[in-house]
Parts: C-alpha cells; structure tokens; sequence
C-alpha cells in the first residue's frame, strides 16, 4: 500500500529548498505527495535577493480545505511541515493535523522544527522559536531538529552524546516520540565527522558520515522528507536513519563535486530510490 503525505513548505522556482527539494526526493521513494505551499519565491533567501509571493495563512488555509472537500483526509499518513515564515502559519498546519489525525488516528505529523544553525544562529523571526516550543512540537509525532535546534527547544547545550541523548528525551517529554537529530557535532568526534542520532520507541541509533566541506541549503528539507518516507514505509528506526544517511551523503557529495550552489536533487535521484548504505548504524541504548 502507498504512502501518503501532505507536505506544507515553501517552494521556489530555482533551486531546491521546501517543497522544491522534499516533493521529487519522495516520489522517486514512491511516496504519494501533495505540496501545499507557503511561498512561492524566485530562489531561496540565501542569496539576499528574491521575487514572489508569501502566501496568506488564509489561502494556505483554503488549499487545504479544497483537498479536505476531496474527501482525500483519510489517505494522508502525515503531514510534514519545515519553514514556517510567519506565526499564522503554523496555527494553519495545526489546524491542518487535527483535520487529518480526525480523519485517519494513524496518520503522524512530522515537524522539522527550522530556527537556525550552530554557525548562523537563529535566523527566524523571535516569535517563531515560541510558537514552536510552545504549539507545535508539542503536537508532533516526530521532530528532525539539528544540534542548535534541539537545544533551543529544550533550553539545553548538547555537546556529546550523553547530553544529546538526554536533550533528545527532554524534547520526547513535550510530545513527540520520535526525534532524529540531523547533524550531531559531538566535541569527541574524530574529525572531519559528522553524525546523525534517532530515537524512537526505546532504543536509540547513530549513524557517522565524513563531514563535507559545503553549506547546502535545502539539504534539511531533504533529511526530513526521507527519514519520514523510511520510517513510515519500515517502521523501523534504525534502517530509516540508515537510509536517510547514505542518500544524504551521495547528494552532498554531488552538489559538492558539481561546483554548483544548488543541491543536485535530480542528479542525485538513484541515491534516495537505492541507498548505498556504505555506513553503518550503531545502537548507542
């Protein structure tokens, strides 16, 4: 049986970030999606520079509504959401979990919880770091946060695995059962690493990648998407993370080798439908 999610995010019309890199990443899974968007931009804010449209929570509001009337709620096996620009929008993703959970109690809501990273910072709006820990992680069922970000929403400084692992149940504690934690700089790392760490159910996972000299906008949209595809198509934890790891690293590596800004999503397409899984998932509980 197919899967299905509904994924709120933003979209541009060069380059892959939001929706513009989760959507083909999931379809080459065979995962059935339907991209409700939040923007819609020349080019990622990266640059400085961009055209187009911030759409109103309202309208996001009536697209949702529209496939609602479609009687399509009770196919949705989560809504996935990542950027929010504005503090209105995610009371309309909440909205929108609630129509689908009532229509489908199976169905998860996976949140990439976005606010900044260990090198920019916070690069959000001040409100949106509230909205987040306050509304909406606490309903999600899954949260890919990085190290900033988990400890952001916890109010902690995770550091090394322990303090990582603890921050990561501190999170589980407001809502969410499962967090993977997409970029894991521990102080005793050998270097030139980077790791990525799941928790799910009772155990917990890690997984070590070499740590590639390029910062890739969009690469966390990615990560998310795919760690939710994997998840929900195995139900298991450990494999997803596995997955999610390889394809990860061969779309870095391309976007890195092609001299491109851009990640090189449709280049990098056999590596999300055939991971390599050239590295090896540790159980660390």
């Amino acid at each position: 049986m197919s899967t299905t999610i509904l994924s709120i995010q933003s979209s541009v019309a060069y380059g892959h970030v939001g929706n513009s890199a989760a959507v083909f990443p999931l379809q080459r899974l065979g995962v059935e999606v339907w991209p409700v968007y939040t923007v819609h931009f020349s080019n990622h804010t990266g640059y400085g520079a961009w055209r187009g449209p911030m759409l109103a929570a309202e309208d996001v509001r009536e697209v949702i509504t529209g496939v609602e009337e479609r009687d399509a709620m009770p196919e949705i096996d989560a809504v996935l959401s990542g950027y929010q620009g504005g503090t209105q929008i995610g009371d309309v993703i909440l909205d929108a979990v609630a129509r689908v959970k009532a229509a489908n109690p199976s169905a998860i809501y996976a949140c990439d919880p976005v606010m900044g990273n260990i090198k920019s910072g916070c690069f959000v709006h001040p409100d949106i770091p509230i909205l987040l820990r306050e509304k909406v992680v606490p309903k999600a069922d899954l949260i890919t946060p990085n190290q900033f970000e988990l400890g952001f929403l916890t109010e902690t400084e995770p550091n090394d695995l322990e303090s990582t692992l603890a921050s990561v149940e501190r999170a589980r504690e407001m809502g969410p059962s499962t967090v993977l934690v997409t970029s894991v700089l521990r102080d005793d790392r050998p270097e030139g690493t980077i790791e990525m760490l799941a928790v799910h159910g009772d155990g917990a996972w890690i997984v070590q990648t070499p740590h590639l000299p390029i910062k890739a906008n969009g690469s966390g949209d990615v990560t998310a998407a795919l760690f939710t595809a994997h998840l929900l198509q195995t139900g298991d934890a450990s494999l997803a993370l596995g997955r999610t790891a390889s394809s990860m690293f061969d779309l870095i590596e391309t976007t890195l080798n092609s001299g491109r800004r851009e990640l090189q999503v449709v280049q990098s397409q056999e590596a999300f439908a055939h991971p390599r899984m050239q590295f090896e998932v540790t159980q660390v509980r």
